[in-house]
């Protein structure tokens, strides 16, 4: 049983996920409140993270920030050098899946699927293509499909937007490979994956509209595939936790290509702080687990600790 008491929930921050954090933070607050913490909600957005740190004098910190700057290790970083337990994953393993080239470097070390992909400056991947069409161009660094682009077959150039002054995301952008067929993912809980969810959209693809409107996407669970592939789809995603080096809680999307003679399953990315609204993925999976939101969070707690 976790000693425990005082939880510094950390939402909102600086990245572009700001609005889905603050929401991720506040649903786990409320949980965490509920299943007998003392909570107290911090906003690194609002002053120096460091000093309401120290004036709150938590016991634990709740990371729910999500995208840089919370999600890349530095919020990790910190929390290590004042030595305050915290959630998720360590430094390392947080900055390394945070930049999406550097992951699929790991998987494809450790043998797990991957597409072609090169890394560019936005610049040249909006002056030509680099690949030949269907391909994905999306910064190498952001989450929640945040500035991704598909550039379909008779297209004749890369969208105009990634070349723009008023561009405001990063300058590093990864051309990958586009995969068609279906959108899977799996949430791994201290190394065990919970199961496997569908994600199915009406628009182009399943990018920040599709994740955070109502009735942007629907999640299937259990996912309608063939045994095989769901086993399969399990195992990947363990399987990359343990490559990231991860903790806690993560989940890795992938695509189910079943429009080819031969199905198979590629491997797209490894979020190690996913979204943990109460309708999120992870806290659905959970839930068809046997964990209710509250004992979910309770989870991640008491798995908290210092050097991850």
């Amino acid at each position: 049983m976790t000693s425990y008491k005082k939880v510094a929930v950390l939402l909102g921050g600086l990245s572009a996920e700001r609005e889905v954090s603050l929401s991720s933070g506040a649903g786990c607050a409320k949980a965490l409140r509920e299943e007998g913490f003392e909570v107290v909600e911090i906003d690194p957005k609002t002053s120096d993270l460091s000093a309401q740190l120290h004036a709150a004098k938590p016991d634990v910190v709740f990371n729910a920030l999500h995208g840089r700057w919370g999600e890349d290790g530095c919020v990790q970083g910190l929390l290590e050098l004042l030595r305050i337990p915290y959630t998720h994953s360590g430094v390392l393993a947080s900055a390394v899946a945070m930049h999406k080239q550097r992951t699929k470097d790991i998987y494809q070390a450790a043998g797990l699927p991957v597409v072609k992909s090169i890394v560019v400056d936005r610049r040249e991947a909006a002056a030509r293509h680099l690949m030949e069409p269907p391909y994905v161009v999306k910064p190498v660094n952001e989450g929640s499909s945040v500035g991704v682009f598909i550039i379909r077959k008779g297209d004749n150039r890369p969208p105009e937007a990634l070349g723009s002054e008023e561009w405001n995301l990063s300058n590093e952008m990864m051309v990958e490979e586009f995969v068609p067929g279906r959108e899977l993912t799996v949430a791994v809980m201290g190394g065990k994956a919970l199961g496997v969810t569908e994600i199915t959209t009406g628009l182009e693809f399943y990018d920040y509209e599709a994740k955070y409107s109502d009735g942007g996407s629907k999640h299937v669970l259990p996912a309608k595939i063939p045994e095989a592939i769901t086993k399969e789809a399990m195992r990947l995603a363990e399987a990359a936790h343990v490559a990231l080096g991860c903790r806690g809680v993560s989940r890795t999307d992938l695509r189910f290509d079943d429009t080819g003679a031969k199905p198979r399953l590629i491997l797209l990315e490894t979020n190690t702080q996913p979204g943990m609204t109460p309708t999120s993925l992870v806290p659905e999976q959970a839930a068809y687990a046997g964990y209710s939101y509250g004992k979910l969070c309770r989870w991640i707690v008491e798995d908290a600790s210092c050097d991850r």
